[in-house]
């Protein structure tokens, strides 16, 4: 990350240096996989990927060959509400599982032949010593995030600061040769703040976009939805984007936020997971429209504000398996099957390869 520049300065940089896919790139490799052995379209949702990342890489041989999963964590203030089945302590705790490996994230990450790297944004209790496989890295901006219900989340120079670290995240992993970026994050609370985000961004009903997060229901699950609905109505239903981190979102989103826009800015593809990963794209297509164009949707959360997001930006899961973790867990299992798109188009043999002309249907 350029240190002469202030936090604002770099994501101004940066998000004027995010172009569109290259559309004939990614029309090539579509063509490309119509001609290969098979009946047309028959490889579904993996020949579209093939496409859109090379549209993202701007090449013709796009690859995902050195992958990462970069979760970062943070507490939210809103945590003390009762919005959550768990206490915020668990947070810092789960740092530990992060960088031992033992986390549900370390373990497909490592499956799936994908670096993790961990960022503490600000996590308000986090262990003192963190040894372990995977690197975590200390980019804390403040402890936790204030409660919304009573204040701001954070100050805009706080918000800036957490994306100018997301983008500095970015812009690291794309110098080490890393070829696709997943993310993940954790935070107690933090689908109560994405779903206020994703209200106040969509303009969309609490109740439509607030689900159980970590298994609440019932009444609590009615608290919940009040509760987003009070943070939005105390903040006014702001939908700058700036507002809106600064006024009612989370530490790492606004990082992951910052992950999205450097990837973009670099032709990496970011590849998506969940509820709280979507909320972070919504506020960077805000802030980049075009930043879209470089992203992947890992998989569906059964989280009801997912399909919201993921409609809004036009995304196509890869995965539907049910799965509510978070963490980067879809992710990290869809990275195999971008992995498996790519080598189609790269190895898969043609019907020119046999002489015949196209794979064009005659009847």
């Amino acid at each position: 990350m350029d240190s002469t520049l202030t936090p604002r300065e770099l994501v101004d940089r940066t998000v004027a240096r995010i172009e569109p896919l290259d559309a004939e790139s990614s029309a090539a490799a579509a063509a490309a996989m119509d001609g290969k052995v098979k009946p047309l379209g028959s490889l579904g949702l993996l020949e579209h990927l093939a496409s859109r990342l090379a549209g993202i890489q701007r090449t013709t041989a796009p690859h995902v060959d050195h992958p990462a999963i970069v979760v970062c964590a943070a507490d939210h203030g809103i945590a003390t509400s009762g919005v959550s089945a768990y206490p915020q302590e668990v947070t810092g705790l789960m740092l530990q599982g992060f960088a031992a490996g033992t986390a549900a994230v370390g373990v497909l990450a490592q499956q799936s032949g994908a670096r993790l790297l961990v960022a503490d944004l600000g996590v308000v209790a986090p262990p003192p010593v963190l040894p372990g496989q995977n690197e975590v890295l200390d980019l804390r901006v403040r402890a936790g995030t204030g409660n919304t219900l009573e204040e701001d989340a954070m100050t805009r120079a706080q918000a800036e600061q957490a994306v100018a670290h997301g983008i500095g995240l970015a812009q690291r992993l794309a110098d080490e040769g890393t070829d696709l970026v997943g993310l993940g994050e954790m935070g107690i609370g933090n689908t109560t703040t994405a779903s206020a985000i994703t209200a106040a961004l969509l303009g969309r009903d609490p109740a439509r976009v607030t689900g159980p997060g970590t298994g609440v229901s019932g009444e609590a699950l009615a608290a919940k939805v009040r509760t987003v609905d009070a943070v939005l109505r105390r903040h006014g239903d702001a939908d700058d984007p700036w507002e809106v981190l600064a006024g009612i979102g989370g530490l790492e989103v606004a990082a992951l936020t910052g992950v999205v826009l450097g990837c973009a800015a670099r032709r990496v593809p970011v590849l998506l997971d969940g509820f709280i990963t979507t909320a972070a794209a919504l506020v960077a297509s805000r802030l980049a429209p075009a930043s879209v164009d470089a992203m992947v949707a890992g998989h569906l959360s059964p989280e009801p504000g997912h399909a919201v997001q993921l409609e809004e930006l036009g995304l196509e899961p890869v995965l539907r398996l049910g799965m509510r973790l978070g963490e980067g867990s879809g992710a990290a299992l869809a990275v195999p099957v971008l992995r498996s798109a790519v080598a189609l188009l790269a190895q898969m043999g043609s019907f020119a390869d046999l002489g015949l002309a196209d794979s064009t249907p005659t009847a």
